[in-house]
């Protein structure tokens, strides 16, 4: 059995594993870099393979241009999702009582996009993409999608053309480190847009 397919059966079970852990943001936090970072990077590691085969590096510049543009090309959907009800109760997903609080807890929100994006667009995407593309796209999208059920219903969808970008935008830069920041980047907007629309 090849090396790329342990280590995607191994990451599945660990997401499976950690779908109910945690009751609020910190231990989410602490649960995903658990979960999706350093859990898995053991078993690739046993597996023979290299972080920077994983997408754990800065990669090229052409992959940040393309976030820059699907972030400003995404503020449309953004800005009209933040006016819908299911998105305005639900997010943001933490509590928060000032502005420093706020800003603290994105800062958390970025260490849980950043396990996210390196689980799915690194450690699943690449050793499979290496392999064949688009198997390794639609194998770390599908697991991505169905993450989202039990968020507001258009989230899944939204998620799942995401997800492809993401992949995309990552394989041109060799890094997952672009739909990071486009991912963080996009969260943080969002929730200032919730609040600002309640």
């Amino acid at each position: 059995m090849k090396s790329s397919f342990i280590l995607y059966l191994v990451g599945i079970l660990l997401v499976i594993l950690s779908r109910s852990l945690g009751t609020n943001i910190y231990e989410w936090a602490f649960y995903n870099i658990l979960f999706y970072v350093i859990i898995p990077l053991i078993v690739a590691y046993s597996l023979g393979f290299k972080l920077n085969e994983m997408g754990f590096k800065f990669g090229k510049k052409e992959g940040y241009k393309w976030a820059f543009m699907v972030f400003f090309m995404a503020l449309p959907i953004s800005m009209y999702a933040s006016q819908l009800d299911a998105f305005r109760d639900y997010y943001p997903i933490f509590t928060y009582t000032s502005w420093s609080e706020f800003l603290f807890k994105e800062l958390l929100i970025g260490v849980i996009m950043f396990a996210h994006e390196a689980f799915y667009r690194g450690i699943l995407l690449f050793p499979l993409a290496k392999e064949n593309e688009w198997v390794g796209i639609l194998a770390q999208n599908i697991p991505y999608t169905l993450v989202h059920i039990g968020k507001p219903a258009l989230e899944v969808p939204y998620s799942f053309f995401a997800g492809i970008a993401f992949a995309k935008i990552d394989l041109k830069s060799e890094s997952f480190l672009p739909s990071f920041f486009l991912h963080w980047m996009g969260a943080i907007v969002f929730d200032i847009l919730c609040i600002i629309s309640a």
